[in-house]
């Protein structure tokens, strides 16, 4: 049988990239593959703001890992767990990955960011970055672990180094033994991502996360032969706080819950999402 891992990597392809949808909580990861993505983006960023604590290395690693555990119990999809910049350094990194395996992921996204990481899209965050022979020893670390993809993720565009550096990371990340590179910006036009791809050999897929540009379809991604990953970064929270926003602040201005009935999912419909009839078909069959 084909492990988790096997089957995202037959995913990443170039001329119809795969698609992965953020998640904070089993329910949302449910809710992700119901709709069809073809792979669950254990989001540090999602999780931390369920949280309601900064996307800054402030959850301890147990807490991101039996997040992801839970998430791969409840759907099929694979799971692709952020893990920023491995929890430290290259020792850590062979503690960790390890455990995110025996939970049941698919792949890892590291990171060249020094720990405690700052979120990328932070205005005046805390950007630096690792010298790339120790964050090649980081990716090899990983790699040695066992059974997971492992993408390297450069923060050289986020940091202002330009796309030569960024280039240059990735090709060193690739040579190391990266399955792909993801390359992040925080540039509102897709300009500069565009120019990356263009100009990336190819060693590897790339990924990308295109919360900063929403502009770019898929179907443009998709034609620049690059890109084997497409991630939602952080849809889902996003969504989840807008929409409980808006029904809280009904609630209260038309003093009742009448009015927002028809636009939230009905109380069968999260029975169904629990696995309610499952739980049923266990009663009938054991209880006695």
């Amino acid at each position: 049988m084909s492990s988790k891992a096997d089957l995202l990597r037959a995913k990443l392809d170039p001329d119809r990239p795969a698609l992965a949808m953020a998640a904070h909580n089993p329910l949302a990861a449910k809710l992700a593959a119901e709709a069809g993505f073809d792979a669950i983006w254990g989001s540090g960023f999602e999780l931390s703001a369920s949280y309601a604590v900064p996307d800054a290395s402030i959850l301890p690693m147990g807490t991101h890992l039996e997040m992801m555990r839970a998430i791969g119990e409840v759907q099929e999809a694979p799971v692709v767990a952020d893990i920023d910049t491995g929890f430290g350094n290259a020792v850590n990194v062979a503690y960790a990955v390890p455990r995110y395996i025996a939970a049941g992921v698919a792949a890892v996204v590291m990171e060249d960011k020094t720990f405690p990481k700052d979120s990328s899209l932070r205005p005046g965050g805390r950007q630096e970055l690792l010298p790339v022979e120790e964050f090649q020893g980081k990716i090899e670390a990983a790699r040695a672990a066992g059974d997971v993809l492992v993408v390297a993720r450069t923060e050289a565009l986020i940091a202002g180094l330009g796309e030569a550096e960024a280039l240059r990371r990735g090709d060193a990340y690739a040579e190391a033994g990266a399955d792909a590179v993801l390359i992040h910006s925080k540039q509102k036009t897709p300009d500069e991502i565009l120019s990356f791809c263009r100009a990336w050999p190819g060693k590897v897929p790339l990924v990308l996360v295109p919360t900063s540009y929403p502009q770019l379809s898929f179907a443009e991604v998709a034609a620049l032969g690059k890109v084997g990953l497409i991630i939602c970064g952080n849809h889902a929270i996003r969504a989840a706080v807008g929409a409980m926003r808006d029904t809280f602040r009904r609630i209260l201005a038309e003093g009742g819950i009448a009015g927002v009935e028809a636009g939230i999912a009905s109380v069968g419909d999260v029975f169904a999402l629990q696995g309610d009839a499952a739980m049923r078909a266990i009663e009938k069959a054991y209880l006695r």
